[in-house]
């Protein structure tokens, strides 16, 4: 029966390979036809953009883009970026956003003129503010020292009001995000009709990314690709997008990639630099039997591919799609058949100009930005980490 099904998983991944092909030749093609083209003219007929009536339609559709440059491992394997960074607000954050916010109304949690309440380092609470502000709610967002500047402006445009918890609250590793949500269910508990998602915790953060991510993803491809790699975070992406491919395409593997110092695969916590991936726990939604390969990344390699991706590929990307890339990279070296492979990028990079794209603040914490060779060779140094380790984190 296991020779069967996986004769069948074989036929299956030979024929998508087959029609990637074709849809790669025909993607490039209409590109070509309706975008930049010598040919274009103003009676070239242009495909008609859609027209939503609230700006929470939009998410979801954003391009898909093939890595080329970057590192020599392009040429032998076929690396795609989703740009979530391309949602109304600039992150895949706002699905989960939506979603719960939606859920809320439902279950009578959420009313009109109801505060909803957060703790977040950026996207997750901009994602909010920008679903509060369609739908009139107040939304408090808790932060603290590490959230960046730019992240802080983007929240108070948006309308969000700002609590910080201060630096002496964080933990032994200097971590913040214990102490920022037991401010945020303080709040809550003290503010009439709040309501506190926890997307931390919140059973339903996956549900977004099950019901329209991975679906996403399946369409695009025609069916499945040979792997995902998916930032694990709150383990909201990672959890929804791998039950629905495990469930109707377990050939595909499932790759989780998290920042050095993080304690959710089980390695070594220290202090790192990172926002968008690490925590000083384990979430309940990170299932690491729903893993194939699981790599953690230092913030040094991270943002030296984000640097190389804005450089090589034109692409301004925040400092953990620096991460994602450079685990698919290191993962797509192991395979002598090209691989191909989806890259979830979460957010754009313009939320760490003060940071991450900021010479002047990478020299003040000692990261050096690593370039060519010196890129191409740390990358072949990252190996995974085993998943006996991985497993053994939620003990």
């Amino acid at each position: 029966m296991r020779q069967g099904i996986y004769s069948l998983a074989c036929l299956v991944s030979s024929l998508f390979h087959l029609r990637l092909a074709s849809l790669e030749m025909n993607s490039i093609s209409l590109l070509m036809m309706v975008t930049y083209s010598p040919e274009l003219t103003l009676k070239t007929s242009l495909p008609a953009s859609p027209l939503f009536t609230t700006v929470t339609e939009a998410l979801g559709k954003v391009p898909i883009v093939r890595l080329n440059r970057i590192h020599p491992t392009c040429e032998d394997h076929h690396l795609y970026l989703k740009l979530e960074s391309c949602n109304p607000g600039g992150s895949i954050k706002e699905k989960n956003a939506a979603y719960l916010v939606n859920e809320a109304e439902k279950q009578g949690l959420l009313r009109t003129g109801g505060t909803i309440v957060e703790s977040s380092s950026g996207n997750f609470g901009i994602g909010l503010a920008i679903v509060g502000a369609t739908k009139g709610y107040r939304v408090m967002i808790v932060i603290d020292a590490k959230t960046p500047v730019t992240m802080r402006r983007m929240l108070t445009a948006y309308g969000a009001e700002l609590v910080e918890v201060p630096l002496s609250e964080a933990d032994t590793q200097g971590s913040m995000q214990v102490a920022r949500m037991k401010k945020a269910q303080e709040l809550a508990l003290n503010i009439p009709d709040a309501w506190y998602p926890c997307q931390h915790k919140n059973p339903s953060n996956t549900d977004a990314h099950e019901l329209w991510t991975a679906r996403e993803i399946e369409a695009a491809f025609g069916g499945a690709p040979d792997a995902i790699v998916i930032g694990v975070s709150t383990a909201g992406q990672l959890g929804g997008i791998s039950r629905y491919f495990k469930r109707y395409y377990p050939q595909t593997r499932i790759i989780g990639v998290d920042v050095a110092g993080s304690a959710i695969f089980g390695t070594p916590r220290h202090p790192y630099k990172m926002t968008g991936l690490g925590l000083s726990f384990v979430p309940p939604n990170f299932d690491p039997q729903m893993l194939d390969a699981a790599y953690s990344v230092d913030d040094g390699l991270a943002f030296s591919v984000c640097h190389g991706l804005a450089k090589q590929e034109g692409m301004l990307l925040g400092a953990s799609t620096g991460a994602i890339v450079a685990a698919a990279l290191a993962d797509a070296r192991r395979f002598t058949k090209p691989q191909t492979m989806l890259l979830l990028n979460p957010d754009r990079g313009d939320r760490y100009l003060e940071t991450v794209y900021n010479a002047d603040w990478l020299t003040a914490q000692n990261i050096n930005i690593l370039q060519h060779s010196h890129l191409t060779a740390a990358i072949a140094n990252l190996l995974p980490v085993p998943l006996d380790i991985v497993g053994r984190s939620q003990e």
